[in-house]
């Protein structure tokens, strides 16, 4: 027999200890396997911006779990398909794009849930049962599970204490790429309007009582986010440390 791993992520942020990661968007193992080894407190597999989708992401959790660091996965959408998939991989903490309103945040609730409560397809013989190896699986798996939400549009912005009143979620990120866009700045998220409503919605899902998230390179909006109360924060992606190591001298 076997126990259900601990999800040592989301026991730090609900006590909203600081969690400091990367952004991981190459698809190979052994890079994985490296920045795991890096001293971040979590890794993020977006399968949303990238080459990898489920297939490609179960090889990368396979090589970060020796590892402290926590993986976390973004599915390409809010679909409860390739969220249950994700899910039966092994990944714990789930982080959902795009999501505009307190019914889809509900939505996204239900898809990391098994029924009565929720749609989380079963199945006994996963990588998260341990290949059914953990007792009673399906009836705890969601104590362990970690379930963040993204807001990136102005739309979502205004509904995020709607959305934090959602039982389930765990906590939420704000996404400075989208929201800029959805400001009328697409691709510069630089813009003095964009940062202001990025550390107004940080101290608001704060005041909310829920961890806030954020991955920027922009250094001072990364340390106005942890001063505004952000708990989970990036502000690096693998390709782009990649890019700058980079130099033809």
């Amino acid at each position: 027999m076997a126990d259900l791993p601990k999800n040592r992520f989301k026991a730090a942020i609900q006590q909203f200890q600081i969690q400091r990661g990367i952004w991981c968007t190459i698809r190979d193992p052994l890079a994985a396997e490296m920045l795991a080894d890096c001293g971040f407190d979590w890794l993020m597999f977006d399968t949303e911006h990238s080459a990898m989708d489920p297939i490609t992401v179960l090889p990368m959790l396979q090589a970060v779990a020796p590892y402290a660091a926590t993986p976390i996965v973004r599915p390409g959408s809010l679909n409860p398909v390739e969220i249950k998939k994700l899910l039966d991989l092994g990944a714990q903490t789930i982080l959902v794009p795009y999501v505009q309103n307190a019914e889809e945040a509900a939505l996204a609730v239900a898809s990391v849930t098994y029924p009565p409560e929720g749609i989380r397809g079963v199945s006994g013989l996963t990588r998260a049962t341990r290949f059914a190896r953990i007792p009673g699986y399906h009836k705890i798996a969601r104590q362990e599970i970690c379930l963040i939400v993204q807001v990136e549009t102005v739309e979502a912005l205004g509904k995020i204490e709607e959305i934090a009143a959602v039982p389930g979620i765990d906590a939420i990120f704000v996404g400075p790429a989208d929201l800029a866009a959805s400001l009328g700045h697409p691709g510069d998220a630089s813009q003095q309007v964009v940062k202001d409503a990025v550390i107004d919605a940080i101290r608001r899902i704060r005041a909310c009582g829920l961890p806030p998230g954020i991955l920027t390179p922009d250094q001072s909006l990364y340390d106005a986010a942890i001063e505004a109360g952000a708990v989970f924060v990036s502000r690096d992606i693998d390709m782009a440390a990649l890019r700058k190591g980079l130099s033809p001298l």
